[in-house]
């Protein structure tokens, strides 16, 4: 079967990443070098993006062009590379103050003591 390059589930999957990672789409904008309104539009799936801008959007999320393209997750590997959501918990915890780590640690503890193992 041939794979497909779907743009509203692709701009889907990088919307859910920003998300993840708390920044607003023009901070995304900025940080790729775009466009807000164009960057939107990519989010929004109304339009394509160049191969430039998927490399710059990839790098800037720490997201393979795999994955935002197709939709493939990233596994932990022999290469040590983690899934999206782990990337995305270090990314945010990267960026609070020690203070605010040292307490969201706390409660992802408690929070994964209190799920139930699968």
């Amino acid at each position: 079967m041939k794979e497909t390059y779907d743009r509203l589930a692709a701009g889907e999957r990088i919307r859910l990443k920003r998300t993840l990672l708390g920044l607003t789409q023009d901070e995304m904008a900025e940080r790729i070098d775009r466009a807000s309104k164009y960057y939107a539009d990519i989010e929004r799936g109304s339009c394509g993006m160049s191969v430039e801008t998927l490399m710059a959007i990839s790098a800037s999320m720490d997201m393979s062009m795999d994955y935002i393209i197709y939709g493939k997750e990233n596994k932990i590997g022999e290469n040590g590379q983690h899934t999206e959501e782990v990337a995305a918990i270090v990314n945010m915890l990267d960026r609070a103050q020690i203070r605010n780590r040292k307490y969201a640690l706390d409660m992802l503890k408690l929070f994964l003591a209190a799920c139930p193992k699968l």
